[in-house]
């Protein structure tokens, strides 16, 4: 989608091409980002001042994260011992899973789901088991996810809010889902962890709370990053934090450490980490990605395309008309307009729309939407 978006604007030119296709903000970061390079610029003359730090990140860094998140979590015993530095979600969730997973072990995980988790728990032999979600709603199933647990189940992994559909898991449904776990854990060896994928967590419409995770089960671990929320996706700095109750919580973070390293990621990239722990608190603009929602569904509206509302995130996740989700996308490119088939999130019949672009390209693009959808349909 990047390599024909590229193509469709040096054709016809940027100004005529509507491009929803990547989850990629466009957002400055805060505006106190720029003080804080430039304080790190000044420690620059300083021995070692961007050089290894140790594998499981600076620590000023995971002390910041442990206290950020022991509020967030509902955890008050989290500690920076808790807590791994990563290259991202991605880098955090490959670390995890290279820890944690023997060949033919399974990865249960609600569908939709982001595309690459098939291919970050294949890596190292394991299998990924999708279990669609309720519709139209896109909650979890839970006696579907129930149903799927099997002896090779290492890892109950979701993603809220959900990207690709925006989707934010009610409280009650994560109460359930970690019984679930607490249940199925009382008579294995070998535990299921909930792995609970958060680079949205910050984005939440019309009052909507995220629930906390960490503190609902002690095979909750929890990955972030700051990609999103201060809108450094290029800096690729995450983390990775581990419910302080678990069993041998000390050798999983170890374990993960260790993975960090010899996975080749080493360390968190350091200016990266200096820069989010200056920032911590910070944030982009929310009421920006809250116009462009409204003004996102107003265009599906008058399009007549059908959709769950968006809780959280900047996508949304529309059925397409006829079922044939490929079909209907590749139709849209007339229009010059980029989605991404749901079938590339294990949910055919539906495509994702990013909403993180500029207002004028949402706006312009209502009535190509419009002539699309009514010359699709005839």
């Amino acid at each position: 989608m990047f390599d024909a978006g590229a193509e469709l604007k040096r054709k016809y030119g940027a100004d005529k091409v509507f491009d929803f296709s990547l989850g990629n903000p466009d957002l400055p970061p805060p505006p106190a980002a720029k003080a804080a390079m430039h304080a790190i610029a000044d420690t620059l003359s300083e021995p070692r001042a961007l050089g290894y730090v140790g594998n499981a990140g600076w620590m000023p860094f995971r002390e910041a994260v442990a206290e950020r998140l022991a509020a967030e979590q509902r955890v008050p015993a989290l500690r920076a011992s808790h807590v791994v530095a990563s290259c991202g979600a991605a880098g955090a969730m490959t670390s995890f899973f290279r820890a944690v997973l023997n060949p033919g072990d399974e990865v249960i995980c609600p569908a939709p789901y982001f595309v690459e988790y098939a291919s970050y728990c294949g890596h190292f032999g394991g299998k990924l088991v999708p279990v669609p979600s309720k519709k139209p709603s896109f909650d979890l199933d839970l006696d579907a996810i129930a149903a799927a647990i099997t002896d090779r189940t290492r890892v109950i992994l979701f993603n809220s809010p959900n990207n690709p559909t925006g989707c934010i898991y009610p409280a009650e449904t994560i109460d359930a889902l970690a019984a679930l776990v607490a249940d199925k854990n009382a008579s294995r060896e070998r535990p299921i962890f909930m792995l609970s994928d958060e680079p949205y967590r910050f984005l939440a419409y019309d009052g909507a709370v995220v629930p906390p995770v960490l503190c609902r089960s002690p095979y909750a671990v929890v990955l972030g990053s700051f990609s999103k929320n201060l809108s450094m996706a290029g800096e690729r700095v995450g983390y990775l934090v581990a419910n302080p109750d678990m069993p041998d919580v000390e050798k999983l973070i170890a374990a993960v450490t260790i993975t960090t390293r010899t996975l080749g990621f080493v360390n968190a990239p350091i200016v990266g980490q200096r820069l989010a722990k200056a920032i911590l608190g910070e944030g982009v603009d929310l009421d920006i990605y809250s116009r462009r929602r409204r003004m996102m569904l107003q265009v599906l509206d008058g399009a007549g395309l059908e959709y769950a509302v968006p809780q959280g995130a900047f996508y949304v996740f529309p059925a397409t008309p006829g079922g044939d989700d490929v079909a209907f996308v590749n139709y849209l490119l007339s229009q010059n307009i980029l989605a991404v088939p749901g079938s590339g999130f294990g949910c055919k019949g539906y495509m994702r729309l990013s909403f993180s672009v500029e207002n004028d390209v949402i706006e312009r693009s209502a009535e190509a939407f419009k002539k699309a959808v009514a010359s699709f349909r005839a």
